[in-house]
């Protein structure tokens, strides 16, 4: 697909050029809310990666890729090592991408009858989803419910969740093999839906664990009032996206980046180039408005969704380079907030910051 301008782009989408914002902007009164606060939670991290609020809402679980280190960490920015997921391997050598990567916490999760939090891994030979015990205060009984997903050193996906519908979304990336997106029998290049046992969920489009293909490296999986799925994907050199995810449908990689007009593929609400604010990592959905964080567009994105419940209208950023790369992103349940984890700033240096949406 030849080259636009990302206004081209954008408008083609409904949209305009969304403006670089100051890094504590204002409220603006009779419009859907926005970032007015923003404050440092807790620090000493090294690479966030996931964030799952256990059931009751009080702490979440955070991973960090580098170390498979998991933290329970309160509201209160209290940190506490739980353990480590065995088998994750990451390597600054090759700047390999994978290790620790998403954490889902079973939505019935109480510490006692359930104790079941997921994760997705790197390991030295495929990236895999397990289930693990976590009573509170530790892990423990580490079992491989889905593996054979093609590892690579860039695109991985990584991101899981539990839907309103009870099973776990797993993003897979298409392992720096093409083809494999396009290909309905591979688990690469996908959103998947899973059981607690790493099955496909009832009800999937194929009769398999595929719930959408044609993905390159999606990242971000969060879900509006509505219950609808809207995903974040890196893109290569021309767009990164945003996708609003029906089951079955083809979202075009190789084939398409960002929008086209071949037959049988679904364009994306929105695109970025990835060089000016692009490369989105996680998303989140705060009183249906998406926010979404940037690698190298180092910024929080304000993406609101229009009256149709099926697009979405112009965007604006947030804290652009203040905070430099920002990944993890996950609604504080039953408040207005959200944690937002920095990335990439050395062994130790990482945070996760605490915004306030009004």
């Amino acid at each position: 697909m030849a080259a636009l301008s990302a206004v081209a782009a954008v408008m083609t989408l409904g949209l305009t050029r969304p403006p670089a914002a100051a890094a504590e902007p204002p409220s603006v009164p009779g419009v859907q809310s926005a970032p007015t606060r923003i404050s440092t939670l807790a620090d000493g991290l090294t690479t966030p990666w996931g964030i799952s609020f256990l059931r009751g809402h009080k702490a979440a679980l955070v991973t960090e890729r580098d170390t498979a280190v998991v933290w329970r960490v309160a509201l209160n920015g209290a940190k506490t090592k739980v353990g480590t997921v065995p088998n994750a391997v990451w390597s600054e050598a090759t700047q390999d991408k994978g290790g620790l990567l998403g954490v889902a916490v079973s939505p019935t999760w109480n510490g006692t009858t359930d104790q079941d939090v997921f994760f997705m891994e790197t390991t030295s030979e495929d990236n895999r989803v397990v289930r693990m015990k976590f009573d509170g205060t530790r892990l423990s009984d580490y079992t491989a419910i889905l593996t054979g997903i093609t590892r690579d050193s860039q695109h991985n996906g990584g991101k899981i969740a539990f839907g309103p519908d009870g099973y776990l979304y797993v993003t897979t990336g298409d392992a720096s093999q093409k083809k494999l997106a396009q290909d309905k029998t591979s688990l690469n290049g996908k959103i998947l839906r899973i059981t607690k046992n790493g099955a496909a969920a009832p009800g999937n489009p194929f009769g398999t664990r595929v719930y959408s293909y044609g993905h390159r490296n999606p990242q971000g999986l969060a879900w509006d009032s509505a219950g609808q799925l809207w995903s974040t994907e890196i893109g290569a050199e021309t767009w990164d996206e945003l996708n609003l995810v029906r089951p079955g449908r083809n979202y075009g990689w190789p084939t398409c980046e960002g929008s086209c007009s071949v037959a049988g593929m679904t364009n994306p609400k929105m695109v970025w180039e990835p060089d000016e604010g692009g490369v989105p990592a996680q998303i989140a959905v705060v009183d249906d408005v998406i926010y979404a964080s940037t690698l190298s567009g180092r910024r929080l994105w304000r993406i609101p969704i229009d009256s149709t419940g099926e697009d979405v209208g112009p965007a604006t950023a947030h804290y652009n380079g203040v905070y430099g790369r920002l990944r993890a992103l996950a609604k504080v349940p039953g408040a207005d907030q959200m944690w937002l984890g920095t990335s990439d700033r050395g062994n130790e240096d990482d945070v996760l910051l605490k915004v306030s949406v009004d």
